[in-house]
């Protein structure tokens, strides 16, 4: 008798860590009216094309472009003066922090049908 309830005490400690564990966790990652903005953003780069086609970030966000692809890559501004990437290879990363608000179109100058934007607020 002591055992089954030594054992019983065990089990109902061991359910009621798991609740205290579980109201502890985040059940989103949404950001509410007073959370932060991410300092960073990745974008993928698979089958032809840029995982976002339009990417709204705060200014001071890094964006770190990389490649999923078989073939290489690369992350050029339209202007081909604010940012340019060297050629990215399967598993190759390229990142860039927008400091300034405006609207900022890229492409791949491998692949020029390969286009999108990132938007700076």
């Amino acid at each position: 008798m002591k055992i089954k309830k030594m054992m019983l005490t065990a089990v109902v400690a061991v359910i009621a860590g798991g609740f205290i564990l579980l109201a502890g966790t985040p059940r989103s990652h949404a950001a509410g009216p007073g959370d932060k903005a991410p300092d960073s953003v990745e974008v993928k780069i698979d089958n032809f094309s840029f995982g976002a086609m339009k990417l709204t970030v705060s200014a001071g966000t890094t964006v770190t472009w990389i490649n999923n692809d078989d073939v290489p890559h690369t992350v050029v501004s339209e202007d081909k003066t604010t940012f340019r990437s060297k050629a990215l290879d399967t598993g190759d990363k390229f990142s860039y922090t927008f400091t300034k608000p405006g609207e900022y179109p890229y492409f791949c100058s491998v692949h020029p049908k390969m286009v999108a934007e990132v938007v700076v607020q």
